[in-house]
This record gives C-alpha cells, structure tokens and sequence, in this order.
C-alpha cells in the first residue's frame, strides 16, 4: 500500500497537532474522567489526522504513524522498483538492494 507523504509545507500544518501530546491526553482524561489508555488512545492526534486526511484524501488511524509520513526522513525514488530510499544519505535500496548509484530521482516521491 502506498502511503501519501508530506512535504515540509505540508508537515508544518500538521505537526504542531502532534507536538503538545501529553496535554492533549491530560485534557481528555480530565475532560473525561477515564483511564490513561483510553486518554491516549482517544485524546492524542485527533485534529493531526484531520489535517493529514484534509491534505493527502488519505484516512490514517494512527496519530503516532503521522512522525513517520514526512518526505523529508526518506531519500529519492529507486530506479529499479520506485520505493524511497530509507534516507536521504542511503547506498542502497532496502527493498530490492540496488546501489545507490543507480537511482534516480529528486525525493519527490508518493510511495
């Protein structure tokens, strides 16, 4: 499955949704009354993933996958299969092993 990446113009909508997470799950377990767990689960990142669907059209579930959407943590596309390098300074492709100099790309990728 592909998933929609953000551009740093994008992640600077986002982010800061994600950034105050520990007052976010004390406001909804105070406004709430429940446990920690449903705090965390049901209070952290939920305006984060609004964004991210308003922005990609894609429904994430996962606020704490959001940290890893980003473009900018990943290299270009890999010639041979078209996944992203696992960073930018990356020899080879993790996915079909092909040397790095032998992709082609210029990071902008959806993969």
């Amino acid at each position: 499955m592909d998933i929609p990446m953000l551009t740093e113009e994008e992640w600077d909508l986002v982010a800061p949704h994600l950034a105050n997470g520990v007052a976010q799950i004390k406001a909804y377990q105070e406004a709430h009354g429940c446990s920690l767990a449903e705090a965390t689960r049901e209070g952290f990142g939920r305006e984060a993933l609004v964004q991210y669907e308003r922005i990609t059209g894609f429904k994430e579930g996962n606020p704490n996958a959001l940290f890893h959407h980003r473009l900018s943590l990943y290299g270009p596309a890999c010639s041979h299969c078209g996944k992203p390098l696992r960073t930018p300074q990356a020899r080879f492709c993790a996915m079909c092993s092909t040397p790095s100099g032998s992709i082609a790309g210029d990071g902008q990728h959806s993969n």
